[in-house]
């Protein structure tokens, strides 16, 4: 895992995002009725699977079992109801959120594909204001388990982001507010080397 990891809110974005070059997406349906976030993620599934895309479900972990999707992302939250054991016995990776030094050690003992952290809420709680360097003693920590870092990611942050130990870069609000959301997908891709 590597690069860009574009997060979307609906299935038409996938549709219209994915074929600029995001080849990891993330569905995140809320406030939708279980119905209607079944039939996207069956779509997303469908279409990520025909554009060579990995697509991951954020939360729905038992939609994603019952719809034969291989990735979710799961919060703290999660994984209190989440039967990670299903989820390992069906071949479906997961990624897990860590806010803290607590949750990073429990979810590393979870066998997660990936950590994700929130740089933002890093820079909150870190000690004199200092997230690359708390994101350096994190990645050492996670060692061979990719480092997913979002939060208000420029492209002109990736370099220091990069080099302070993050794998991959989750990106929703830059590419999604953007006038042009397909170019600047592209540029992200880009910058990412993706």
């Amino acid at each position: 895992m590597e690069g860009l990891y574009l997060i979307v809110g609906h299935v038409g974005r996938v549709e219209l995002l994915v074929p600029q070059g995001a080849d990891l997406v993330q569905l995140r349906i809320e406030g939708q009725p279980e119905a209607e976030v079944r039939r996207q993620i069956a779509r997303a599934r469908d279409f990520c699977a025909v554009h060579d895309a990995q697509l991951v479900i954020h939360r729905h972990w038992q939609a994603a079992l019952d719809l034969n999707c291989d990735f979710v992302h799961l919060t703290q939250q999660d994984l209190a109801e989440a039967d990670t054991d299903a989820l390992h016995r069906a071949g479906v990776r997961y990624g897990v959120d860590v806010g803290d030094d607590t949750e990073l050690k429990h979810a590393l003992t979870l066998s997660p594909a990936y950590v994700a952290l929130d740089l933002r809420a890093l820079s909150r709680a870190s000690e004199g204001n200092q997230p690359l360097e708390q994101l350096k003693r994190w990645k050492q920590t996670s060692g061979d388990v990719p480092l997913v870092v979002s939060g208000g990611l420029v492209i002109e942050r990736l370099h220091a982001v990069f080099a302070a130990g993050a794998d991959c870069v989750a990106v929703s609000t830059d590419i999604q507010s953007a006038e042009d959301p397909e170019a600047r997908t592209r540029a992200w891709v880009t910058a990412c080397g993706a």
